[in-house]
């Protein structure tokens, strides 16, 4: 049975969308924000994970982006009331395998996680035309020059420290010596012509990258 996880920071929608889920996949876990739900996914590495898209603290893309960094196996379904096009490229661009919103059945939701789980990509008909248009560079997707000149690693030092984890907790969550999160700091500032770490924040925070 497909094993799901739900992140939303409505308790009342996820109860329900959890309630309804349960009889065709195996819930293994929910979270109402993103540091839970970043902890708990990597603990209970689902295979799809739902995910909405405005939460308090970065919000799905950094669940996603996060989670990709580090287990790429785990498929990603946003599930949103927005059908804003930057909301919808945001989170492709993170990694999600598709992005529905919440006037969808019960039984078209659950069709939808099984075709991520096996591979597909699945959006709402109302998107289906933007996302092909987007993807065929017929809309622009806005780049970032300063992010992109951050590395992979450096991006999620950058958005550990921006959390307001202390070098030793970032440490300790990526796996990495102190002595290299105070590196990639540094060369984060650097590249950004930031002074400090409080300017970091406000930096990541503008782009809501957090």
């Amino acid at each position: 049975m497909t094993t799901v996880f739900l992140v939303d920071d409505h308790a009342l929608f996820l109860s329900g969308v959890r309630a309804e889920l349960e009889s065709d996949f195996s819930v293994v876990g929910v979270a109402s924000d993103v540091d839970a739900a970043i902890d708990d996914i990597r603990t209970n590495r689902p295979d799809v994970v739902l995910v909405d898209v405005h939460m308090p603290g970065g919000g799905g893309v950094a669940i996603v982006s996060n989670i990709a960094e580090t287990n790429p196996d785990i498929r990603f379904l946003a599930l949103s009331v927005s059908d804003a096009p930057e909301d919808v490229i945001a989170m492709i661009r993170a990694g999600c395998r598709g992005y529905v919103t919440k006037s969808i059945s019960p039984e078209e939701l659950a069709d939808a996680i099984r075709r991520v789980d096996s591979g597909d990509a699945v959006f709402s008909p109302s998107l289906a035309g933007f996302v092909l248009e987007a993807f065929s560079k017929a809309v622009p997707i806005e780049e970032d020059p300063e992010l992109d000149q951050l590395t992979p690693r450096e991006q999620e030092v950058l958005r550990q420290i921006a959390r307001g984890y202390q070098y030793k907790q970032v440490a300790h969550r990526l796996s990495i010596s102190t002595k290299t999160v105070e590196t990639h700091v540094s060369s984060v500032l650097r590249k950004l012509q930031l002074s400090n770490r409080h300017e970091l924040a406000r930096w990541a925070s503008d782009r809501r990258i957090v």
